[in-house]
């Protein structure tokens, strides 16, 4: 499965059965995290048979058997939302690749219980869930290419590839706050302000990227 074969088929889910991820699976995990580390800047951080990360509100009302989490973190710095948002889609597309399921959380995890695992991290903005689902969830509401984006002239296939799949990622309360517009090779990504507008900015970018492919265009 490639990546963008996963952006397809990836849906939020937020109950998960008993299933262990596999140590080998774990691993490669840990390896696409570190080297999003190092290549951002970042401290992401993948914990695992933990059920530290959501509040007992959470846990009774939206999910269930949450127990393996990506924790998004990194340092004090103006970007580092929006390369969270944009390593965090690689991630989390990544473990889709791995036959796992995914849930990103934003606003609703449980900060204390999150950082006591993660105790080095200077800022951490969300969390990524993962792990085998007791379903493989549905498509969300979308809106449609016409409403988040524009092309200056005829609307080459790579342009339309990648808001076909920005429009499939994830972002806080699916508000799908983006604007794409193309020029020629030149692309130029906006996202209205607002709760984690910044991340959301990153993960649309990442979703726009492999759908488009990024040997077609540059951003601006």
């Amino acid at each position: 499965m490639t990546l963008k074969e996963a952006a397809e088929c990836r849906h939020t889910v937020r109950k998960y059965n008993d299933r262990k991820i596999p140590n080998e699976i774990a691993d490669k995990l840990t390896e696409r995290i570190t080297a999003g580390n190092e290549k951002f800047g970042l401290d992401m951080k993948l914990i695992t048979e933990n059920t530290d990360a959501l509040g007992a509100a959470v846990k009774l009302v939206l999910s269930k058997g949450v127990r393996n989490y990506i924790v998004l973190a990194g340092k004090n710095a103006l970007n580092t939302e929006e390369k969270l948002g944009y390593c965090g889609a690689d991630i989390m597309l990544f473990a889709q690749t791995l036959g796992l399921n995914s849930w990103w959380i934003g606003g609703t995890f449980s900060k204390n219980g999150v950082r006591k695992n993660a105790p080095e991290a200077e800022k951490i903005t969300g969390i990524i869930a993962v792990g085998y689902g007791e379903v493989h969830g549905a498509p969300h509401k979308s809106k449609r290419p016409e409403d988040v984006s524009k092309y200056d002239g005829t609307e080459p296939e790579w342009f339309a590839n990648g808001v076909k799949t920005a429009l499939l990622a994830p972002t806080a309360l699916n508000r799908q706050a983006f604007f794409i517009k193309g020029n020629g090779s030149k692309v130029s990504l906006s996202y209205k302000s607002g709760v984690l507008s910044d991340t959301d900015m990153g993960i649309v970018k990442y979703h726009f990227e492999i759908g488009a492919g990024k040997e077609n265009f540059e951003w601006i």
